[in-house]
């Protein structure tokens, strides 16, 4: 008999245009040979030049949604991404305080086009999140704002990882996208301080819609079928990687990736 697929629950919100959220979750976890599920966490019209409106859906219904899968098909990981309101993230953190089982923690505060979808009050409540969390996912903005620093150079991305990583107790993968150099460096640094490089050379596209919620997927269904960390970090990077050679093109901004075009991770 064939292996049953990881079961992976993703906790994000919805986009219209089907590049980042919800949408680039099922098609990462679908061609990772995951089983996806969804709690929707808001409604946002959104396409390749930005966010156009959000609606975020009540506290209750998130919840619903949760507990209707974890309560009957359960879930071998999740991923959290966009919770919209700091109701929102208390709120699932409590739910999921007792989930056995990775979780990876997609701290998303702007979309790709600089829309903001996290205010301050949401961002403060992403502490007890951070505490269940197995993974959290930060690009440099948001691990500025995490950990309270400025991180540039190598040393200080490095610097504030630890940081927040010994603060919650979190493993912690500092992406290095935003740095623009020819090299795209990430960081995985443990509580204990331990750390590790991951590197790929930068593809010169404009089509990076939902790479955060790409990788974050990747990792989280990598981990459902029983990856060690380490090793669904680098087999998720390879998967984006992919996906963002593999963009189809579309519209006139930050274009999708192409998730249902990757056949190999080779």
């Amino acid at each position: 008999m064939d292996r049953k697929p990881a079961r992976i629950l993703s906790i994000a919100g919805s986009d219209s245009s089907g590049g980042a959220g919800i949408q680039a979750d099922i098609k990462t976890i679908t061609m990772l040979g995951g089983y996806a599920m969804t709690a929707i966490t808001a409604i946002t019209a959104q396409n390749t030049r930005g966010v156009q409106a959000v609606e975020m859906l009540p506290v209750e219904l998130v919840l619903a949604q949760i507990h209707s899968c974890l309560s009957d098909i359960g879930a071998d990981a999740i991923k959290i991404g966009m919770l919209g309101s700091a109701d929102i993230a208390h709120a699932v953190a409590e739910r999921l305080d007792s989930f056995v089982g990775p979780i990876v923690f997609d701290p998303v505060m702007v979309a790709t086009s600089g829309a903001e979808l996290a205010s301050g009050e949401t961002i403060a409540a992403f502490d007890r999140l951070l505490a269940i969390a197995t993974l959290v996912t930060p690009n440099l903005p948001e691990l500025a704002v995490l950990s309270g620093t400025e991180p540039e150079t190598s040393d200080t991305i490095l610097a504030a990882a630890m940081t927040l990583a010994k603060r919650h107790g979190v493993q912690v993968l500092a992406k290095g996208g935003h740095r623009g150099d020819a090299e795209v460096i990430d960081y995985i640094v443990s509580p204990s301080g331990k750390y590790a490089s991951f590197g790929h050379a930068r593809i010169d596209t404009r089509h990076t819609h939902g790479t955060g919620c790409t990788l974050s997927a990747a990792v989280a269904t990598l981990l459902g079928f029983g990856q060690p960390l380490t090793n669904a970090i680098q087999l998720a990077r390879a998967f984006t990687y992919r996906a963002i050679e593999q963009a189809p093109g579309f519209g006139e901004g930050s274009g999708p990736l192409g998730q249902q075009a990757v056949r190999s991770l080779d």
